[in-house]
């Protein structure tokens, strides 16, 4: 894989250290109480929204993969319809080959009116707030991937899992829909060598310049 504008190794010793982690840990916990409670009215509106929009499911966990490889759900608003799966499978090759390189589909016809607004938005990612309480997640850190993903990884897999997965991160950060998903690798590899507080606050900052301007939104 080319590693050129990124250095990273194997090897990663900011991950590990205690005052660090403790540090993080604390800022997940008081930041994730502190959002649900302030987002809390727009957490009901969105779920009559998406009860109006057709009814259904509101939440569902994703399954994704966590830290030390374990499984784990990620928490989202639906923002497809309810039968996805079976729009799914009348996909056309050139859809379906564009979404299992990239993960994702521009124009996905399975995205309802709703949805599409979280989308753009990022409020579809909200409940992920109940994700970093329980631990799952992190504020800052690689997003996590589904099981299907894990080969793209290759030899950096295992260097992958070695993080709490975040609700934002250096890929989002610097233009998440504009980057291909090599870049992406080579990004997630570049944070865990450089992880510290300043450089999340950095991202974390970046993420909302780049959520109110729209730039890379899912």
């Amino acid at each position: 894989m080319e590693k050129a504008n990124y250095k990273y190794g194997l090897n990663n010793e900011h991950h590990d250290n205690l005052g660090y982690l403790i540090i993080k840990r604390t800022f997940d916990i008081v930041s994730s109480i502190i959002a649900i409670i302030v987002f809390s009215p727009i957490l009901l509106i969105i779920s009559l929204l998406i009860l109006k929009d057709g009814g259904g499911q509101i939440i569902f966990g994703h399954k994704r993969i966590g830290k030390n490889g374990e499984e784990i759900k990620v928490y989202k608003f639906r923002s497809m319809v309810i039968n996805a799966d079976e729009v799914f499978n009348n996909f056309t090759q050139e859809q379906k080959k564009e979404y299992y390189t990239n993960f994702k589909l521009e124009n996905d016809p399975r995205i309802t009116k709703i949805g599409g607004f979280l989308r753009e938005t990022s409020l579809d990612e909200l409940p992920q707030l109940f994700n970093i309480l329980k631990g799952d997640m992190s504020v800052v850190g690689p997003r996590p991937i589904v099981k299907k993903e894990i080969d793209k990884y290759g030899e950096y897999a295992d260097k992958l899992f070695t993080v709490t997965p975040g609700l934002t991160g250096y890929w989002q950060a610097n233009g998440r829909s504009h980057t291909s998903y090599e870049e992406r690798i080579k990004m997630d590899m570049y944070y865990i060598d450089n992880a510290s507080i300043g450089l999340d606050l950095k991202i974390l900052i970046k993420t909302i310049f780049s959520v109110i301007r729209k730039d890379g939104a899912i």
